[in-house]
């Protein structure tokens, strides 16, 4: 085998290597979060995570990449530990899918219509689609498949380079003389396990096995030792997500890693001991691509089928592993809600899109509890409550320092167009609801004032701002189901009421300047409605700014100021009607 030899295989390594990321990618793009939040919302039987495991990895092509998903479950106190073994036994047989698609390559027939399914018949075919659909159509999941298309044609080009490539290799002593060494149970695992961890695939060591197979060169006493250690290495990828976690998530990858190595070493010791009674012969013969297959599922299968009875005792051998500390650090249950931001889902960036969701509506929740509440101190001041406020308002802010970093992280990822317009509404959103927040702690001081100096709003007064409060309550509302729901409705119902909240606010001026000159009330009972009523202007125009992000970002627009005055000055009639509609709800007595 010459230099150049040499670089062809490196190139069809390095081909089947970013076909099998490329596909892996498109793969996940195109499930769109769905199988992922399947995972999130498990019930507690085994067999349904087994096949849930089972199914996730097989559409996203990557046992290792489920197995960080439930780490990070675990972490974050999604997924229970004893939910996670199915998950991870389900991600074993999945991960065999890939294993059946490559042994396409050793499809050897002069039939014209079996001849279709190699490869390389195929392959070009599935690439010249692929190009087109990334090239001509503009639909976002088109170009998903287009992807998928594509990066399984460089898989399979890259594959058969590198068979091409090793193929002279058969006729060298050296190299075949090397493959039988791996013959020895010991070596062969070892083997498997080293090549499968530095990659972090199995998926993608099976597959460079499977090239190597086509030369002719590999006898199943080599191929099944090493196949037993590349579903050892895969749990290095696993493990490694789990530094840094807490030690339920730990326990998960190590009862990925008991899983595999117990499974390997019954699986070792019953063949090989039956071999000795038996004396296979098909040991001795050569691997094909098709066997790899069918040792690599059958193995797997059999493992999961052995070891599910058990699953508790995994679970213990784990807990015994990583042990409970005397000083265990206790973790409050405000520090659990920010768990589902977890680093390790931002390598699954559908999922990371969905927990970032969950938390943004978190933190808008929280945001709309605090106005409520601190509007409820205007009219019966507790401290308790005054404190609930100020408590709530600290949580936003975390939430808007936590979240907005984790969203920046996440614009690095490569996203569809849908999640990508989903992070943009959160980006600038969650500080339109930090500053609700803050005129919530606003509104909390002036009624705190009143409280202090024993003041209170007239009968008159008080039922003016109940109005007010009404209408800023459901502009609130209106602006949180927009958001949550990216619906275009709602947050074209925003403005209307926006306007209408202005008018009230600019009406209440009036009268407490009216009030004001007929010695019914008192400067400093003015200065204290006047933040108030500054307040509740403020949260209705960060409404107003939530309402235009959700439009603006779906239609593709960016300019805020244009697009309200587009809103307010243009001859819409639909506006004015809604405007009038709103005003008939909220009428000043």
């Amino acid at each position: 085998m010459d230099f150049f030899s040499v670089l062809t295989l490196l190139g069809g390594l390095a081909m089947f290597l970013y076909g099998m990321n490329v596909m892996g990618d498109g793969l996940e793009k195109v499930s769109g979060g769905k199988l992922e939040k399947i995972l999130e919302n498990l019930t507690s039987s085994p067999v349904k995570a087994v096949l849930l495991g089972a199914a996730v990895t097989g559409v996203i092509q990557s046992s290792s990449a489920t197995t960080v998903m439930v780490v990070g479950f675990v972490n974050s106190g999604i997924m229970q530990l004893s939910q996670a073994v199915g998950v991870i036994m389900g991600a074993n047989i999945g991960t065999t899918v890939t294993s059946w698609i490559l042994s396409l390559a050793g499809i050897q027939s002069s039939n014209f219509f079996i001849q279709l399914l190699k490869p390389t018949s195929f392959a070009p075919v599935l690439a010249l689609i692929g190009v087109v659909f990334l090239m001509f159509l503009k639909d976002a999941k088109k170009k998903d498949i287009g992807t998928i298309l594509i990066g399984f044609s460089v898989l399979m080009f890259g594959m058969e380079t590198m068979s091409g490539a090793v193929k002279p290799l058969a006729e060298v002593p050296e190299f075949t003389g090397i493959l039988l060494k791996f013959s020895i149970p010991v070596l062969g695992v070892l083997a498997g396990t080293v090549l499968t961890a530095v990659i972090q695939s199995s998926s993608a060591s099976v597959g460079i096995l499977q090239a190597l197979c086509i030369t002719g060169a590999v006898p199943y006493s080599a191929a099944i030792p090493i196949i037993m250690g590349q579903n050892i290495g895969t749990c290095i990828t696993a493990l490694l997500s789990a530094i840094g976690a807490n030690k339920n998530a730990k326990r998960a990858a190590m009862v990925h890693l008991y899983f595999n190595i117990i499974g390997t070493i019954v699986f070792m010791v019953v063949f090989y001991t039956v071999n000795t009674a038996v004396h296979f012969t098909f040991l001795t013969e050569a691997a094909t691509p098709a066997g790899i297959a069918v040792i690599h599922s059958a193995f797997n299968i059999s493992v999961t089928i052995l070891l599910l009875p058990f699953s508790k005792l995994l679970v213990k051998l784990a807990c015994l592993t990583v042990r409970d500390k005397g000083t265990e650090e206790v973790v409050s249950p405000e520090d659990k809600e920010f768990k589902i931001l977890d680093t390790r889902f931002l390598e699954t960036p559908a999922l990371a899109i969905e927990q970032s969701r969950n938390a943004a509506r978190n933190m808008a929740q929280e945001a709309k509890q605090a106005l409520k509440i601190a509007l409820t101190l205007i009219d019966d001041y507790s401290e308790e409550k005054a404190l609930q406020v100020q408590k709530i308002e600290s949580k936003v802010d975390r939430y808007e320092d936590e979240l907005g970093t984790y969203l920046v992280n996440l614009n690095h990822k490569n996203l569809t167009l849908e999640d990508s317009q989903s992070l943009s509404i959160m980006l600038h959103c969650i500080g339109d609801f930090e500053r609700i927040s803050d005129h919530a702690v606003e509104i909390k001081d002036a009624a705190e004032e009143m409280h202090q100096k024993k003041l209170h709003f007239s009968q008159k007064a008080l039922a003016e701002l109940h109005v007010l409060e009404k209408a800023v309550n459901d502009i609130v509302e209106m602006a949180y189901q927009a958001f949550a729901q990216r619906n275009m409705g709602l947050a074209a119902a925003v403005e209307p009421l926006e306007e209408v909240v202005d008018e009230l606010c600019r009406e209440l001026k009036n009268r407490h300047v009216d009030r004001l000159r007929a010695g019914e009330c008192t400067i400093e009972m003015g200065f204290i409605l006047s933040d108030i009523n500054t307040g509740l202007e403020r949260v209705a125009d960060h409404c107003s700014n939530i309402g235009v992000c959700v439009t603006q970002v779906r239609e593709n627009l960016f300019d805020t100021h244009s697009h309200l005055d587009m809103i307010k000055n243009s001859p819409d009639e639909n506006f004015y009607r809604e405007v009038e509609t709103d005003r008939s709800k909220y009428v000043l007595p």
